[in-house]
Order: structure tokens, then sequence, then C-alpha cells
């Protein structure tokens, strides 16, 4: 669920580098702290760049010429704008919350007048400090991405930095809250609408088209926004969710039965943090749950203005290991099998010394999966269900949580990778497909991308399955089967994102 890194995307950021510095006129600030109340309008322009030199830069690396193959040539020039907002956090109490506007310019028919708007959800960082909207910080590459993509084709952009990052007054991310991270998307929608008609490119306006997507963690949020808007009565045209954990009490129950994913020690922290905060019933005392060794400040330590390898290389966390390598020995032979260490290897990662998360928490915990099974893990059973009454206060919030309450009226596209090792592809996307066949949703109405699959004849996304393979295998033959492993989940991003385009140029 962690957000895109690696030199296939830093020219994008280099690139915007070169934009010319912050301006705005006058702001007002706004008196109001109502859901989704701009609080400063105008907002602030962070940079503009034209698409003529914005193409020269990426043509002028073969990286960026890479990326240009997949992006397209920029049809337009974008101006990039930082927009604070009202929202609430995962216990409905007022807070504040930042993101970006980016509006696409120039004289192009598709650079002004009215535009749709791609209301996107980035993936999970543990950097408290992250500004999507800040093009120019070279690190910010999912932004850059996506400006690429969505930007300089005529789309305008509306992506939330979610509460709980950058100047938001919330002290905690409610991470993977389904209901809060709807609310902060649709606040930022809101704020960002108010401040489209005072921008310096006042002519591009909302066409009343709009459409939803994020990665990862984003994958969830974008789903859960489709979700209470459509709940609400309002306008979807279509999403496209990407490599997103939608069946979080099958996911939560497949990685304490042993199917450990990559960057579960990061995750954890969040999750719990999260739920707690909202809900105030995860725990008594983070002992319950912890390690001594990390429990004291595990609710304040994500996210953290501290770099995440940091905290591993400190102590602070542990880099792998969520479980412990001394599993616990039952009088149940079955629980026993389950709670061993994996045989296969990256699951295996996810079993160490120093461990996160305690034995006894671990046995209790799938001793309620086991007396109350989730029917999409360890084995899917018809309509894949969810548990019907779970006792554990996790699995109690994953369940509250889960994308299996609700069926798309606005089609959707859900894309990703089935090697996945940080969100697993079968057991998230596979398991919303079965849940919606089987509430009767029609197979037309859901397209699915699988980045890894098989190519076919007339595929509409061959080109975006022929680059990520490519891709893939260049990264094995140069870096080796770890690295293409561990780096396999963010590597998904931008093709999936070329998928989501095509999909949204239908409408």
């Amino acid at each position: 669920m962690s957000r895109i890194r690696g030199p296939f995307y830093s020219v994008v950021a280099v690139a915007l580098l070169t934009a010319c510095g912050p301006n705005s006129t006058t702001s007002d600030v706004a008196t109001s702290n109502a859901r989704g109340t701009l609080i400063q309008n105008p907002p602030l322009r962070i940079a503009s760049l034209d698409a003529a030199g914005f193409t020269a830069q990426l043509n002028a690396t073969p990286t960026g010429q890479g990326l240009l193959e997949l992006t397209g040539t920029p049809a337009c020039g974008v101006d990039f704008y930082y927009v604070q907002y009202w929202t609430v956090g995962g216990a409905n109490e007022t807070a504040t919350a930042s993101g970006a506007l980016m509006v696409p310019t120039g004289t192009g028919a598709q650079c002004s007048g009215a535009r749709p708007i791609v209301l996107y959800a980035h993936g999970t960082t543990a950097d408290k400090t992250y500004n999507i909207a800040n093009i120019t910080n070279s690190s910010n590459t999912e932004g850059a991405l996506i400006a690429a993509m969505f930007a300089a084709q005529g789309y305008i952009v509306v992506a939330p930095n979610y509460a709980g990052y950058d100047t938001s007054s919330l002290p905690y991310h409610p991470f993977l809250n389904g209901e809060q991270q709807s609310k902060d998307m649709t606040d930022a929608l809101t704020a960002a609408r108010t401040a489209l008609p005072q921008t310096f490119a006042a002519t591009t306006t909302d066409n009343g088209q709009l459409f939803i997507t994020g990665y990862s963690e984003g994958g969830y949020v974008a789903m859960a926004t489709h979700k209470a808007l459509q709940a609400a009565g309002k306008t979807v045209t279509a999403s496209a969710p990407m490599s997103g954990p939608y069946v979080l009490a099958a996911f939560f129950d497949a990685v304490f039965y042993g199917d450990v994913n990559i960057g579960s020690t990061e995750f954890t922290p969040l999750i719990t943090t999260s739920y707690q905060k909202a809900y105030g019933n995860i725990y008594a005392t983070p002992t319950d749950l912890y390690e001594p060794q990390y429990a004291t400040g595990i609710e304040t330590l994500l996210p953290s203005t501290t770099p995440i390898d940091t905290l591993f290389e400190n102590g602070l966390l542990p880099e792998t290991a969520l479980f412990s390598s001394t599993t616990p020995v039952t009088a149940n032979p079955t629980l026993n099998a389950i709670l061993a260490i994996p045989k296969n290897p990256i699951f295996a990662l996810g079993f160490g010394a120093s461990n996160l998360l305690i034995n006894d928490y671990r046995v209790s915990y799938v001793l309620d999966a086991i007396a109350h099974p989730d029917g999409a893990a360890p084995v899917p059973m018809p309509g894949v269900p969810l548990a019907a009454t779970p006792q554990n206060t996790l699995r109690i919030a994953a369940k509250l949580n889960d994308m299996r309450t609700w069926v798309p009226h606005a089609p959707v596209l859900l894309c990703g990778g089935d090697m996945d090792p940080t969100v697993y592809f079968a057991l998230n996307t596979g398991t919303m497909e079965a849940f919606w066949a089987a509430a009767g949703l029609p197979a037309e109405a859901v397209t699915v991308v699988d980045v890894n699959g098989t190519i076919t004849a007339h595929d509409p996304f061959a080109a975006v399955k022929e680059g990520f393979q490519a891709t893939e295998a260049q990264i094995l033959a140069s870096e080796g089967q770890v690295a293409a492993v561990e780096s396999y989940h963010t590597t998904v991003l931008p093709f999936c994102a070329a998928a989501a385009r095509g999909f949204f140029s239908q409408f």
C-alpha cells in the first residue's frame, strides 16, 4: 500500500522543478469550519508549466521518453494549486486537511472550457509532511505522474493529502477508515470546486463528469468514495480503483493466518491507531497487541517526520517481522499448523525475532477467525460473504470497513497485478468481482485488468500489459529477483493509471 518510488518516475518530478515559482492573488480566509469549506480562497499557485516545456524535458532522457510512451505527449500545460479545507477525523472530530488542485491550461481544445474532474487518492506514505501538491519537491513522484497522466491531458485533478498529513490539524491518520476517508475525499472535491473559478485558469470549468481513481490505500479510498457518493445520490461517471485492499476482513485474516504481506510492519500501526481512534475498543493498552519494546509511543509513531528506514534502524519498528519466529504450540494440531511459519519465502519474511505483535494476540485473533470464518479467506465460499458475527474487535472493525457492502451503479475498472506481494490481487480484486457477480451485477459493468495477465487478441489493454511485463523483465534482469519482488507493487501504478485513463476516455 506504499506510495511509488524509483527511477522510472523521478524524471517527471525533476522535470517539473523548472516550473515557475509560487504566486497568487490576495486570498480571503474562511471563518467557517464546516466540512468542505476552502480555508484560503483563491488557493496558492505553487507552480505552472506549459506543455511544450514539459515535453522537451521528458524527451531529454531515455527514461522520460519511456514515460511519454505511456502517458502520451502533454497536450496541456498545468497549474498546480495548494488547497486547504475543513473535514473531520475518524471520530467525526473537526479537522483541517490539504491537497492539490491541478488545472489544465493552454490553447488546445481539451485544455480549457468545461473539463472533467479526476478525484485521485494516493498510496500509503509514512511521511507526515507529504504534500502531493508540491510538485517542486523531487520526491513527489506520485503527484508528478498523475499530473503527466491526467492533468496534462485535459483533466482537472483533485488529490487530497488526507487528514493527518502535511499541515492537517489531526494528530493521526484515519488509515483504511472508509467512512472518514470518503468524507475527506468529498470535502476536498467540494473545496476544489469552490476554488476553481478563482484560479488563474478561470476559463477552465467543471463539466459535471466525475471520475474517481487511486492506488493501493488510494484504491481502497477510491472505492469507498464511489460507494459514499452513490449512497448520497451524487453523480459518479466511472471509477477505477487500483491495487486496493478492498476486502479488509479477509485480507486481515489471511495475514494473521500467515500470508504476511510486504510492508505489514508499517501498515499495522497505522491500522490499529486508526481504528482505536475511531472506535476506542481495539485494545485497552497497546501492550495487548504489541511487544513491550514497540508499544510505547506506537499510537504517535506513524505517520512520522522521521524516514521509515530510520525508524527501522533505530529499533522503533521491525523491518519485516510482524510475528514471532517462535510460534506458539497449543493442544490443537490444526491451530498449530496455521500458526507455523509458512513455506512461502515471501510470507516467511513476516516472521522473526524482535517481532511487532505478541503471540497471544495472534492466537486469539486466529481462534476467532476459525470460529467465525470470513467467506473469502482462507477458503472462498459461494458469494464470498463477510463473517457473520466476529468477536475480535480488530476483525469487527475490518468488517465495518470492508467493501463487500455495496454494488456500483456506475462503470468500474479494477486494475492490479496478480503477483503483488503487498496487496493480494486475487484476494482483493478477485473477491470484489465475485461478490458483485453474486449480487447480480452484470459482468460488463466491471472491467478487470491484470497487468501481469495474458495478452489476448483485440485486448484493449495489450499495451499496458506489454509495458508492465517488459519493465518487470528489465528489473529482474538488471537488479535480480529480490528487487523485482520488492518493487512489484509500486511498478504497477503507472500502467494501471494508463489503463484508468483509457477507461475514462470512453465516457
